[in-house]
């Protein structure tokens, strides 16, 4: 496969992780993009904030690509996860203007360099910190995905719509009444393989 197929197909993946990732917040209220809905307070605004993080960081400070964004929730004096939720000050359309911009500045990377260029990861520790172009990008693929399924299961929660895209949930088809019936079958299982009743 050539360089240039190899890019293609690398950013097609990424750009397919964050499509979804952003549409997730589509059609949603202020609080429910914001709450937490786990007890480790992952939220989907949150998640869009750690995405855009995540790719200035991986795909450009990295390359020696800085972008200029401020961003600090990751300075050393900012408290612990705050890439991973929105403070009341911070806009859902600054968040996801910020990530936009974050995706322009990491496909500009990636057009620029080779995908063997090596970068140093500033939060790596010195001596492992080296890594291609190649594996950052990968790296910020699974990234990207993992946190798109969470943001499909806490959207699930939410109003339960489920779906990679607008135009493909990727389910079985069935109406409510089937998927309560899958619901009550799958619970069955569980408690005989538990070996709970009830």
């Amino acid at each position: 496969m050539s360089t240039p197929d190899a890019k293609a197909d690398l950013r097609f993946y990424l750009q397919s992780a964050r499509d979804a990732l952003l549409w997730k917040l589509d059609g949603l209220p202020e609080y429910d993009v914001r709450r937490p809905l786990t007890p480790t307070g992952t939220n989907l605004l949150g998640l869009v904030k750690h995405a855009a993080g995540v790719e200035l960081g991986y795909l450009g400070d990295t390359f020696g690509r800085p972008s200029g964004e401020p961003q600090p929730w990751v300075t050393e004096d900012a408290d612990p996860d705050a890439d991973m939720w929105a403070t009341a000050e911070e806009t859902r359309e600054e968040l996801v203007a910020l990530y936009r911009r974050a995706w322009a500045h990491a496909d500009a990377t990636i057009e620029a360099l080779p995908l063997d260029a090596v970068g140093r990861v500033p939060w790596w520790p010195a001596g492992r910190d080296g890594v291609t172009l190649r594996h950052a990008v990968v790296r910020v693929i699974a990234d990207t995905h993992r946190h798109a399924g969470h943001a499909d299961i806490l959207r699930e929660l939410i109003d339960g719509a489920v779906g990679i895209n607008e135009g493909n949930t990727s389910m079985t088809e069935g109406d409510a009444t089937w998927w309560q019936r899958h619901h009550e079958r799958v619970e069955r299982a569980a408690r005989e393989a538990g070996g709970t009743t009830g």
